[in-house]
């Protein structure tokens, strides 16, 4: 007798072995085991149920972090389907759950578009859980079943009744921590990608509840879709024009909806989605939007004489400029390419994109004038400070290949050539930068130290940004180039620490270098190249013996060890400045000792992270201060 009840047959065999190859190799099916492929969890099965909002049959979702840390997803769509699959001759709920790419979503008869990363959702999740519980209300019924480690544990049964009308799917699981590195879900995580779902599926509300000590509660729900979410992400920014620009319909079997805003910033926030999946790499749905876009914008300025006959055409990259755009393609059978398939490949998707914001945009500017008047303007004004950047970055260029030794004079550089072995710090102030070179471990640790604030990117167009002294000395140290010359193979240092003083002012000033490695060279920080240095906080004397402390619960555990008396001399540190050079290379350079934050981001939620980046570093003072109420909270050990 097998676990089920039932003959052990060649169809067991089959599902087992399924299953057991995604324990064996997690990370095809979701990416990693990783806290990012934990969050995926969560959303192969929400993914299941917005398929059930896409169809039409579901409005509400409700996500669940239990006390125990597991979670339950309930949606009120039809309710998994438990009759018997012929094939399997078993519920049809119970091959969801237990055989790869079973489900609505293959062969076309279930779902016409549908989410999900990999089209495996539900067998997955159930095959990396300790346990899940699926609870199904359909016809007057209420069906249960368990499984353990992807094993069915009891049959589908009945436990219940209820009403006629009422049905559903509630799923509940408690990951595994013999896959996962670490199996505490993050409510900001679930929160950020929830949200962005909710503005992606017009009507659908969501609600995410967090049963943990902390108890939080979040509800999204927006009917105006997109539009929404371009405002949402606008709201840190200034509109240069009211209206959103909104396009939508269908080409060729693809689904098209595209909301956009230009504000007064100078970068481009365009993000993109297939069936609901952020497709960070773009693909060709971005390229039909560009297309559009680039050509609507100057045949309209051409036929109004916004343009003049000597003037050159805009360039893409001008009219994108400060442009916040939202594109949402859905797909019957969406191919995506590159390494981490995040890039869409479908050609009818480049070319329904094209034609249908063409179509639109070309209406919407003949009916507002201004705002097309207003955005040439601006893109005018990028295309000269464009042409400024590229003749300093020219000089750059021109100077590097001629000049072998063009490395900025304050570098000390390491001996060792080989990138994996070295490391930079970027030190802040020449006090800390004298500790810091004469502490270094000459062979594998560079310093560049550099004077004063560094230029706030996100208020500095590229021009500006070329000229900047500390920027370019950073840029040069670095040897990978910035922008279209970014080459992550010229790489000179595989570890890139920020080193900044422990009070309110290192801290602005480590915000303004992440957010310029975040704007310009966005690859160190997803490769895993960035790092925070933490120098400690407090020096313990005692009985000519020293201890140092990284935080204050660290301090209160030293303390209670050695005792609190009146021959402990405690040091407070302010600055780094004020270690000698010894001091700071045991507490903070040893890479036998120190403590490293690495610096990471994760693509799921990029439109949350530009969000926090341009609220924190833009020009508009209330949202920042709604930022920093709502997270001060979380913020441990400053100083003001």
């Amino acid at each position: 007798m097998g676990t089920t009840g039932t003959e052990y047959g060649a169809d067991q065999i089959q599902i087992l072995e399924g299953l057991e190859a995604v324990r064996k190799r997690p990370g095809m099916y979701i990416g990693s085991t990783s806290s990012r492929g934990l969050h995926h969890l969560v959303y192969e099965i929400v993914d299941n149920a917005v398929d059930e909002a896409l169809a039409g049959f579901c409005d509400t979702i409700c996500v669940t972090i239990n006390e125990d840390n597991s979670v339950t997803v309930t949606d009120n769509g039809r309710g998994i389907p438990v009759g018997i699959n012929h094939k399997t001759g078993r519920p049809a709920v119970e091959a969801v759950f237990t055989v790869l790419h079973a489900g609505g979503k293959f062969g076309g008869g279930g779902y016409k578009v549908s989410g999900g990363l990999h089209g495996v959702g539900a067998s997955v999740v159930n095959a990396l859980s300790v346990w899940l519980e699926v609870e199904i209300k359909r016809e007057g019924k209420i069906y249960k079943q368990r499984y353990e480690r992807g094993k069915i544990i009891n049959n589908l049964e009945v436990t219940g009744t209820c009403q006629e009308e009422e049905s559903g799917t509630k799923v509940t699981f408690f990951p595994d921590d013999l896959i996962f590195e670490d199996t505490i879900f993050d409510y900001d995580t679930l929160k950020y990608r929830l949200r962005e779902t909710a503005f992606l599926t017009k009507g659908l509300k969501i609600i995410l509840e967090d049963n943990r000590e902390e108890k939080r509660h979040h509800e999204f729900h927006y009917e105006g879709g997109i539009k929404e979410f371009v405002q949402y992400l606008n709201r840190s920014a200034t509109p240069i024009y009211n209206q959103i620009i909104y396009c939508e319909g269908s080409k060729d079997g693809v689904w098209v909806e595209v909301a956009m805003q230009h504000n007064d910033s100078y970068k481009d926030n365009t993000y993109s989605f297939v069936n609901n999946i952020t497709t960070p790499e773009g693909g060709t749905h971005v390229v039909g939007f560009r297309n559009a876009l680039t050509k609507t914008f100057n045949d309209y300025a051409r036929k109004n004489k916004l343009l003049k006959d000597n003037e050159p055409n805009l360039s893409g990259e001008d009219i994108r400029e400060g442009l916040t755009a939202i594109i949402s393609v859905k797909i019957e059978e969406p191919q995506f390419e590159g390494q981490t398939k995040q890039k869409l490949g479908n050609s009818e998707a480049r070319g329904a994109v094209d034609n249908i914001v063409s179509n639109q945009l070309e209406i919407f500017l003949e009916q507002n004038p201004q705002v097309a008047k207003l955005t040439v303007e601006k893109s005018v004004l990028a295309q000269r400070a464009r042409e400024a950047a590229r003749k300093a970055r020219d000089l750059t260029r021109r100077k590097s290949a001629l000049d072998s030794t063009s490395l900025p004079g304050k570098l000390a550089d390491c001996s060792d050539k080989n990138p994996e072995n070295c490391e930079i710090y970027i030190v802040e102030g020449d006090s800390a930068g004298g500790s810091a070179k004469t502490a270094r471990d000459r062979a594998t640790q560079a310093i560049l130290p550099l004077r004063g604030k560094i230029l706030n990117v996100e208020k500095a167009r590229l021009d500006k940004i070329y000229a900047n002294a500390e920027i370019k000395a950073m840029i040069t140290a670095f040897g990978t180039g910035i922008h279209e010359d970014f080459d992550i193979s010229k790489l000179r240092y595989h570890k890139i620490i920020i080193m900044t003083d422990a009070d309110v002012d290192g801290a602005h000033i480590s915000t303004l270098l992440l957010t310029f490695l975040y704007r310009f060279m966005p690859e160190l920080i997803k490769e895993g190249y960035v790092y925070l240095a933490q120098p400690p906080l407090y020096k313990l004397e005692k009985n000519k013996k020293v201890w140092y402390a990284y935080s204050d619960e660290e301090l209160n555990k030293i303390l209670l060890e050695v005792g609190r008396d009146g021959n402990n001399k405690i040091q407070r540190y302010k600055g780094l400045g004020e270690m000698d050079a010894e001091q700071l290379w045991d507490t903070t350079m040893d890479p036998k000792h120190r403590v490293l934050l690495r610096v990471t981001m994760d693509e799921d939620t990029s439109s949350e992270l530009d969000l926090t980046f341009t609220t924190l570093m833009g020009d508009k003072v209330e949202p920042r201060r709604e930022f920093i109420e709502e997270n001060a909270k979380y913020v441990q050990n400053l100083d003001i």
